[in-house]
Formats: C-alpha cells, structure tokens, sequence
C-alpha cells in the first residue's frame, strides 16, 4: 500500500493511493487518525485494516491523485534519526575521505526543517551553500529498543523518499551537523509511505536516483550501505527507543553538489526529484526564503 498524508479544505487527511485515485480514509471511518504516527500507535504498526477500509470506500471517498495537496507523510513525527557517511564513495568525496567510520553517524533532524512532496524547499537567504542528498528513508511502526540485526525488520511500517538539503556552510562550522541539516524547510520529505511488504527486506538492493533540472546527479543502489538499514536500526536502539512514526533517515550516495567542479547548489528556480525504485518520486522546487 501506499500511504498518503494530504490536505484538504476540512484540514490534514491521511489516504491510500489506488492508481489514479486516494480514498479518503477519514471519509470512509472518521474514527481514523489523520497522522500515519498516530495510526502506527494505535495498531502497533499493523495496518492490515486499512484494506478493509479501502475495500468499502464509496465513490464519494475517492479523490483524484492529481492535484492533492501533499502533506508529510507522517504528520508530526517524534524523531528524525539520519545516519551521515553511509556509502564509501560519498565518504571519499568529502572532509572525512581520510577518516572513513567505523560506527554510523548519527544526527538529527527538526520538524520545522522538513517540507512535502511538492512544497518548496528553502533556499537562505544568508547562504548560497544549499546542496541536495538523496536518501532512502524507513518509517517506524511500533515501540522497540535493543533489537539486532536479525529481528529489526519486525519494526519498519515501511519507506518513503527524503532529500537531505543541507546548508554546507553551516554544517562545516562545527563538527556536529544539525545547524546545517535544520534550516527551516529544507528536508524533502515524500511522497507517500509504501508498506514494507512491498520492498526487499529492510529496503537493500533498490535503486535511487537524485535529479536536478532534470540531470542525474545522484545514482546508487542501497545495497552499497556501509551501515545496512538493519545493522543501523539495531545501532540506534541500543541507546534510543523508537516509536511509531519516527523516521530513519539512512545516507546519501555520492555525487553531492559540494564536491562537484565547479560546484552545485540548489538555487531558486530549481527542481530537484529523489526517485526510489519501488517507492516512487519525491519532486521540490526550491524557492528564495522570502523577505
């Protein structure tokens, strides 16, 4: 399935795609949470009911695909945990070419920094340094801690697209990285959460492509992971407690603006796509920060 969060003139709604169409699912039971998070909580992470839901949907109940106004596809997430430096090629091409890690490296993102499918992306206006990074991004379906590489799978609800827009200025001022990773509306976030049963095990060995204006920038596949989406997961709880609607945010391939010659920045006027085999397209323009 494909879950999607969106707005309407009666607020935030959460659906299902079905081809060309959404059902409604707050048209269908208004009992239903209008936040993935919330849904996850309530069903620790089995979401196996909504086919039902979907399955009795009236006409009134559909909307067309075309046209929705995307939101976040989980509303108000608890936590944003993106792991840094996760393929060696992209390692190489940047400060710590030299001092490649043994651990994952972990920073964390802020609601106010992440914007929808379709929403534009923030440029600064102190700063031209914004650069693009594609990434594979893991939704939390229940409450775990302590898992292992073997039993991490059991927590994933499913993927969606993120685009990591970093502002590199700022992020190079410090060796810790979240003033550069937490611009306001910076972080694509989209478009949609495909379940996991419609992925390879914890997402490896599937393809993703970063596009700007149209050029391909970005091209990888998430079986290069140093630190497979597994081995994080488990990583990361053994001091965190991941809960329902957390996402993990797992790296970005090499090919970044930063490290290009001359180099690359998103700049106003830009459209910039992350693209995920078996999850689907995630599309920003970038705008100037207004005034």
């Amino acid at each position: 399935m494909k879950i999607v969060g969106f707005e309407t003139d009666a607020g935030l709604r959460l659906g299902v795609v079905e081809a060309d169409q959404v059902v409604d699912l707050q048209a269908v039971d208004a009992n239903t949470p209008n936040d993935l998070g919330v849904l996850l909580a309530r069903t620790n992470g089995d979401l196996s009911a909504l086919r039902d839901l979907v399955a009795r949907a009236p006409a009134a109940a559909r909307v067309p695909l075309q046209g929705l106004r995307f939101a976040l596809p989980v509303a108000r997430p608890g936590k944003v945990v993106c792991l840094g430096l996760n393929y060696l090629e992209h390692v190489k091409e940047g400060p710590q070419r030299d001092n490649v890690p043994q651990h994952p490296t972990i920073f964390m993102r802020s609601l106010t920094s992440l914007v929808a499918h379709e929403g534009a992306i923030l440029r600064t206006r102190i700063t031209e340094t914004l650069d693009y990074e594609g990434e594979l991004a893991v939704i939390i379906g229940k409450r775990v801690k302590h898992l292992t590489v073997d039993t991490a799978a059991s927590c994933i609800a499913g993927y969606s697209c993120f685009n990591d827009g970093s502002v590199r200025e700022f992020q190079r001022r410090s060796t810790q990285w979240d003033m550069g990773k937490n611009f306001d509306r910076t972080g694509g976030f989209g478009p949609w959460m495909v379940t996991a049963d419609e992925l390879p095990p914890c997402g490896r060995g599937i393809k993703l492509e970063t596009r700007l204006n149209g050029q391909v920038l970005q091209s990888d596949n998430t079986s290069n992971m140093m630190f497979p989406v597994a081995e994080t997961i488990a990583y990361v709880t053994q001091g965190m407690t991941l809960e329902p609607g957390d996402v993990l945010v797992t790296g970005t391939p090499s090919g970044v603006g930063h490290a290009r010659k001359p180099r690359v920045w998103m700049r106003p006027g830009d459209v910039c796509e992350v693209q995920i085999e078996g999850v689907g397209i995630l599309r920003n323009p970038i705008e100037a920060e207004p005034e």
